[in-house]
Protein backbone atom coordinates (compact mmCIF):
# COMPACT_ATOMS: atom_id res chain seq x y z
CA UNK A 1 0.00 0.00 0.00
CA UNK A 2 1.15 3.40 -0.97
CA UNK A 3 1.33 6.10 1.29
CA UNK A 4 -1.22 8.62 -0.66
CA UNK A 5 -3.72 5.37 -0.57
CA UNK A 6 -3.21 5.22 3.05
CA UNK A 7 -3.64 8.90 3.81
CA UNK A 8 -6.66 8.68 1.62
CA UNK A 9 -7.98 5.85 3.09
CA UNK A 10 -6.76 7.53 6.49
CA UNK A 11 -8.55 11.11 5.80
CA UNK A 12 -12.12 9.25 4.37
CA UNK A 13 -12.03 7.37 7.83
CA UNK A 14 -11.53 9.94 10.23
CA UNK A 15 -13.67 12.34 8.37
CA UNK A 16 -16.56 10.32 8.24
CA UNK A 17 -16.51 9.47 12.54
CA UNK A 18 -15.77 13.12 13.02
CA UNK A 19 -18.80 14.21 11.02
CA UNK A 20 -21.51 13.72 13.66
CA UNK A 21 -19.14 15.97 16.04
CA UNK A 22 -18.18 18.56 13.37
CA UNK A 23 -21.95 19.28 13.08
CA UNK A 24 -22.15 19.73 16.92
CA UNK A 25 -19.14 21.93 16.86
CA UNK A 26 -19.89 24.02 13.89
CA UNK A 27 -24.11 24.51 14.78
CA UNK A 28 -22.38 25.52 18.60
CA UNK A 29 -20.12 27.81 17.28
CA UNK A 30 -22.70 30.01 15.11
CA UNK A 31 -24.43 30.10 18.04
CA UNK A 32 -22.16 31.02 20.67
CA UNK A 33 -20.37 33.62 18.14
CA UNK A 34 -23.45 35.82 18.32
CA UNK A 35 -24.09 35.54 22.11
CA UNK A 36 -24.04 39.15 22.12
CA UNK A 37 -27.30 39.04 20.31
CA UNK A 38 -29.27 36.45 22.05
CA UNK A 39 -28.98 33.44 24.28
CA UNK A 40 -27.51 30.30 22.83
CA UNK A 41 -28.31 28.28 25.71
CA UNK A 42 -31.69 29.56 26.82
CA UNK A 43 -34.95 31.14 25.75
CA UNK A 44 -35.84 33.82 28.34
CA UNK A 45 -39.23 35.00 28.89
CA UNK A 46 -39.36 38.58 30.41
CA UNK A 47 -42.70 39.40 32.47
CA UNK A 48 -43.38 43.19 33.55
CA UNK A 49 -46.00 43.50 36.73
CA UNK A 50 -46.91 45.56 39.31
CA UNK A 51 -47.40 45.03 43.36
CA UNK A 52 -48.16 47.15 45.57
CA UNK A 53 -44.85 49.70 46.67
CA UNK A 54 -43.11 47.53 49.69
CA UNK A 55 -43.03 49.07 53.00
CA UNK A 56 -40.92 47.24 54.60
CA UNK A 57 -37.22 48.29 55.60
CA UNK A 58 -35.08 45.39 56.80
CA UNK A 59 -34.05 43.09 54.19
CA UNK A 60 -35.55 39.89 55.31
CA UNK A 61 -39.12 41.33 55.77
CA UNK A 62 -38.92 43.00 52.64
CA UNK A 63 -38.18 39.46 51.06
CA UNK A 64 -41.58 37.90 52.91
CA UNK A 65 -43.51 41.36 51.94
CA UNK A 66 -42.33 40.62 48.24
CA UNK A 67 -42.79 36.77 47.92
CA UNK A 68 -46.29 37.21 49.98
CA UNK A 69 -47.67 39.73 47.31
CA UNK A 70 -46.16 37.97 44.48
CA UNK A 71 -48.09 34.61 46.21
CA UNK A 72 -44.66 32.70 45.89
CA UNK A 73 -44.43 29.64 48.42
CA UNK A 74 -41.08 29.00 46.66
CA UNK A 75 -37.38 29.71 49.44
CA UNK A 76 -35.10 31.97 47.35
CA UNK A 77 -31.59 30.31 46.28
CA UNK A 78 -30.46 33.79 47.17
CA UNK A 79 -31.67 37.61 46.94
CA UNK A 80 -29.57 40.70 46.46
CA UNK A 81 -29.79 44.50 46.82
CA UNK A 82 -27.64 45.47 44.47
CA UNK A 83 -29.30 49.52 45.52
CA UNK A 84 -31.51 50.50 48.35
CA UNK A 85 -34.57 51.03 45.68
CA UNK A 86 -33.98 47.11 44.51
CA UNK A 87 -34.33 43.75 45.48
CA UNK A 88 -33.29 40.56 43.29
CA UNK A 89 -34.69 37.39 44.06
CA UNK A 90 -33.18 34.04 42.38
CA UNK A 91 -35.67 31.52 42.53
CA UNK A 92 -34.97 27.75 41.02
CA UNK A 93 -36.59 28.65 37.78
CA UNK A 94 -36.89 32.20 37.53
CA UNK A 95 -35.27 35.22 38.37
CA UNK A 96 -37.05 38.63 39.92
CA UNK A 97 -36.01 42.00 40.26
CA UNK A 98 -38.27 44.39 42.35
CA UNK A 99 -38.20 48.15 42.11
CA UNK A 100 -39.87 48.78 45.91
CA UNK A 101 -40.88 52.49 45.86
CA UNK A 102 -42.73 51.90 42.66
CA UNK A 103 -43.93 47.86 43.01
CA UNK A 104 -42.22 46.95 39.21
CA UNK A 105 -41.72 43.37 39.28
CA UNK A 106 -39.34 42.01 35.97
CA UNK A 107 -39.58 38.47 35.90
CA UNK A 108 -37.32 36.17 34.20
CA UNK A 109 -37.63 32.80 33.20
CA UNK A 110 -34.81 30.56 31.23
CA UNK A 111 -35.81 27.61 29.82
CA UNK A 112 -32.96 24.99 28.02
CA UNK A 113 -33.54 26.01 24.42
CA UNK A 114 -33.91 22.16 23.06
CA UNK A 115 -30.88 20.06 21.21
CA UNK A 116 -28.73 23.62 21.19
CA UNK A 117 -28.20 23.92 24.69
CA UNK A 118 -26.35 20.13 24.60
CA UNK A 119 -24.79 21.24 21.73
CA UNK A 120 -23.27 24.19 23.75
CA UNK A 121 -22.28 22.13 26.57
CA UNK A 122 -20.30 19.51 24.52
CA UNK A 123 -18.88 22.48 23.07
CA UNK A 124 -17.80 24.55 25.33
CA UNK A 125 -16.38 20.94 27.68
CA UNK A 126 -18.91 21.97 30.66
CA UNK A 127 -19.04 18.15 31.15
CA UNK A 128 -15.37 17.95 31.80
CA UNK A 129 -14.05 14.42 32.97
CA UNK A 130 -14.79 11.74 29.82
CA UNK A 131 -16.05 14.49 27.70
CA UNK A 132 -12.39 16.43 28.16
CA UNK A 133 -11.47 13.04 26.14
CA UNK A 134 -13.27 13.27 23.47
CA UNK A 135 -13.25 16.61 22.50
CA UNK A 136 -8.97 16.03 22.52
CA UNK A 137 -9.90 13.14 20.68
CA UNK A 138 -11.76 15.30 18.12
CA UNK A 139 -9.50 18.16 18.11
CA UNK A 140 -6.42 15.50 17.39
CA UNK A 141 -8.95 14.24 14.75
CA UNK A 142 -9.05 17.79 12.90
CA UNK A 143 -5.48 17.67 13.03
CA UNK A 144 -5.07 14.66 11.25
CA UNK A 145 -8.26 15.45 8.98
CA UNK A 146 -6.49 18.52 7.44
CA UNK A 147 -2.97 17.52 7.41
CA UNK A 148 -4.16 14.58 5.44
CA UNK A 149 -6.63 16.73 3.12
CA UNK A 150 -3.67 18.94 1.93
CA UNK A 151 -2.45 15.78 0.12
CA UNK A 152 -5.70 13.93 -1.01
CA UNK A 153 -5.82 15.74 -4.70
CA UNK A 154 -2.82 15.67 -6.94
CA UNK A 155 -1.70 17.53 -9.54
CA UNK A 156 -3.10 21.01 -10.66
CA UNK A 157 -5.98 20.92 -7.95
CA UNK A 158 -3.86 19.25 -5.13
CA UNK A 159 -0.75 21.14 -2.99
CA UNK A 160 1.50 21.43 -5.38
CA UNK A 161 -1.45 23.48 -7.73
CA UNK A 162 -4.28 25.66 -6.78
CA UNK A 163 -4.57 24.08 -3.22
CA UNK A 164 -1.49 25.77 -2.25
CA UNK A 165 -2.91 28.90 -2.79
CA UNK A 166 -5.83 28.09 -1.22
CA UNK A 167 -3.92 26.55 1.83
CA UNK A 168 -2.10 29.63 1.40
CA UNK A 169 -5.34 32.11 2.16
CA UNK A 170 -6.85 29.04 4.79
CA UNK A 171 -3.47 30.04 7.12
CA UNK A 172 -2.97 33.83 6.60
CA UNK A 173 -6.44 34.63 7.95
CA UNK A 174 -5.83 33.42 11.44
CA UNK A 175 -2.31 34.79 11.18
CA UNK A 176 -3.50 37.66 9.95
CA UNK A 177 -6.11 38.19 13.19
CA UNK A 178 -3.07 37.70 15.26
CA UNK A 179 -0.72 40.39 14.01
CA UNK A 180 -3.39 42.89 14.28
CA UNK A 181 -4.19 41.82 17.50
CA UNK A 182 -0.89 41.59 18.53
CA UNK A 183 -0.30 45.15 17.19
CA UNK A 184 -3.41 46.75 17.24
CA UNK A 185 -5.02 45.25 20.56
Amino acid sequence: MNWRHLNNVLHRDIGYLAVGLSLVYGVSGLAVNHKADWNPSYAVTKTVQKIEPVAATERSEIVREVLGKLSILETPRNTFRPNPATLQVFLKERNISVDLPTGTVISEHAQARPVLYEMNQMHLNTPKRLWTIVADAYAVALIVLAITGLFVLKGRLGITGRGAWLTAVGIALPVAYWMGHLYFG
